[in-house]
Formats: C-alpha cells, structure tokens, sequence
C-alpha cells in the first residue's frame, strides 16, 4: 500500500528502494518518545525522546529536540537540549542552540551559535614521531 518491499533494484534508476530515502518530522508535529531511523532523518517539528539514526540527522531552523541522539552526521540549525553523540561530523549553524553534552569526532560551529556544552572530541590517537627507544639514545647521545 506505501510502497513497494522489495530489495530489488528500481529498473528505472538502478537504485534499491532505501538508498535515497530520508524521513522528515514536519513543523507542527511534537513526538514525545524513542525513534529509531535506519536512514537519514530531519527534524523540523518537536521531538522529546531518544533518537537513535544510522545517517544523518538535520535539525531544521523551527526544530527542537529534548533528549538524547546518536548518528553518523548531525547539522543543528534550531534547538537542542541532551546528550548527543556523533561518529563523524557535527555541524552547528548560526541559527542554533545547544545545551548539553556532545561527543563527536569533528566539528564545526558557526559564528552566531549559542554553543552551552560540554564537548568530547575525536577519536583519533596520535602516533609519537620518535618511538620510546630511538627518544632515550637521542637523550643519551
């Protein structure tokens, strides 16, 4: 009735039915509970719960959420409030503002945004130049 199943690929584009779909929480409709998104989701309504997306989640102008999010990619134009841990990106506009606690592995935060957190960045760990043994003989000599 909403569409079609099946894993096969669409004959008219080549693509399968999930690849380019994305959900959207509308202005005006408030969501008090969890949402789980397999893809992409965008929020320009209310959302107070837990969100947990395998891709992005965009945060329109009009958008709010109270709660807790995890995703791969996050841009927030409008508000946040809670927890929110991102694997790769977060964006931040100007628009936006932000109260709570993040964990992400980069970001980018425009000039204008009202930015009240507390940040936990990258995942990434540096390798010394010089190993411990090469750094003692440099010491020694």
């Amino acid at each position: 009735m909403f569409g079609n199943k099946s894993d096969k690929p669409n004959p008219v584009n080549g693509t399968s039915p999930s690849s380019n779909v994305s959900n959207s929480i509308v202005e005006g409709t408030k969501i008090e509970g969890n949402v789980f998104a397999a893809n992409d989701i965008r929020i320009d309504g209310e959302l107070i719960g837990k969100l947990d997306c395998k891709g992005r989640v965009i945060i329109g102008p009009q958008g709010r959420i109270e709660g807790d999010v995890h995703c791969q990619n996050a841009i927030i134009e409008g508000h946040f409030t809670g927890n929110v841990t991102v694997k790769e990106l977060l964006s931040v506009k100007d628009t936006a503002v932000i109260n709570g606690d993040i964990v992400t592995d980069k970001l980018m935060v425009q000039t204008g945004a009202v930015f009240n957190v507390t940040c936990s960045m990258g995942g990434q760990k540096l390798k010394p130049l010089i190993h411990k043994d090469q750094q003692t003989k440099a010491v020694n000599q």
